[in-house]
């Protein structure tokens, strides 16, 4: 949908930042892409020498499409050194890791290495497969555990997801997507981790007729139910779009249909997830759409992999010029209300302009880093 304000573009079953989705050599272990850095002080704008790399293999994960309508870009404030929460599961196993390790010479390398590759960033499971998800998920959350560390996953897999655009795909039905969540929830285990539950499958809803919304608003709130019912120290986020597409009031009336008000489904709501909006302006966003929807306790997670500089002017959303790394990713945001500032969408990965949709492109990642 290219009018969308915050829509996941991926190629056959990539999407976001990390994924973990079964590769054409029959492997049942989870490849989710790493993504996480801290803000840290420009280097030159092109590294000496560099040879012509090898291009990386397509990730699996996908990223954002453009808002409804264009927001202002907002001039970020000055640049702060963070470092990522020591809380958050790094995987080890990215198509930014491969790349790393397949380029010892390139001189772009420490910058990528060590301001993308070795941080930690969300798990996207945005392929429908029933028969293999539950051991990908545990691979995940099983790592997480054994580390004290919290995973971030993110089930895509929603029916009709993306309208049809880019990011197309998804279970076939809902009763299929139904049993898709039950099996994914089935490798959750027992330690704590944070669900990024279907990136625009609220805030882009409008897209279906009011019985499709509703029925999709249903399984939402089912998922969440069913997740944590799996794991009780599963926190479970809605999607709430971002501070450019729709109106707090409009979200929250949506949200709450989906069973984001509810406990028993819903810890809160996430943005941003694959764009560009400021910090400030998210926590903002974040904090009227919770005051509408109500509820007891909720909060607010934020991607901020890519949202360094702001949201363009212009309303660009594939691989806009100019953009820097965000905060990095933590669980300790100072902020009232919002729970985490996390890496859903992989720096370096290429909405479709400066690479092909969904790979890993380390020409974008380095002008993100640097």
């Amino acid at each position: 949908m290219v009018a969308a304000a915050s829509v996941v573009v991926a190629i056959g079953t990539a999407t976001g930042m990390i994924q973990a989705v079964g590769d054409a050599r029959g492997s049942d272990e989870a490849r989710p892409e790493v993504t996480g850095t801290p803000l840290l002080e420009p280097l030159p704008a092109v590294p000496s020498a560099s040879p012509s790399p090898t291009p990386a293999p397509p990730s699996a994960t996908p990223s954002k499409k453009p808002p409804p309508k264009p927001s202002p870009s907002r001039t970020a404030t000055k640049r702060q050194p963070a470092s990522a929460s020591p809380g958050l599961y790094r995987h080890p196993e990215s198509r930014v890791l491969d790349w790393v390790r397949a380029h010892p010479g390139d001189p772009r390398r420490a910058v990528i290495e060590s301001r993308i590759a070795d941080r930690p960033a969300a798990v996207w499971f945005a392929d429908y497969t029933p028969d293999t998800v539950t051991a990908r998920v545990r691979a995940v959350t099983s790592g997480g555990a054994a580390q004290g560390r919290v995973p971030v996953l993110v089930p895509y897999a929603i029916p009709d997801r993306d309208c049809g655009g880019h990011s197309q795909g998804g279970a076939p039905d809902l009763d299929a997507y139904d049993g898709w969540i039950d099996r994914f929830a089935a490798g959750l285990g027992g330690g704590e981790v944070i669900v990024v539950l279907e990136p625009d499958s609220v805030a882009q809803a409008e897209c279906l007729s009011a019985g499709a919304r509703a029925d999709r608003f249903a399984s939402l709130a089912r998922a969440g139910r069913v997740i944590k019912q799996a794991n009780p120290r599963a926190r479970v986020y809605f999607d709430a779009g971002h501070s450019g597409w729709n109106a707090p009031a409009r979200q929250a009336a949506w949200l709450r249909q989906a069973g984001a008000a509810s406990s028993a489904s819903s810890d809160g709501v996430f943005s941003n997830v694959s764009n560009f909006h400021s910090t400030a302006d998210e926590i903002a966003h974040n904090r009227r759409v919770l005051d509408a929807l109500g509820g007891s306790g909720l909060g607010a997670v934020i991607d901020t992999s890519r949202n360094g500089a702001g949201a363009p002017a212009d309303g660009e959303w594939c691989d806009p010029a100019g953009r820097k790394l965000g905060r990095a990713p933590t669980l300790d945001t100072g902020e009232a209300r919002i729970d985490a500032y996390l890496w859903v969408k992989l720096p370096g990965e290429s909405d479709g302009c400066k690479g092909a949709p969904g790979t890993f492109t380390p020409s974008y990642a380095y002008d993100l880093a640097r």
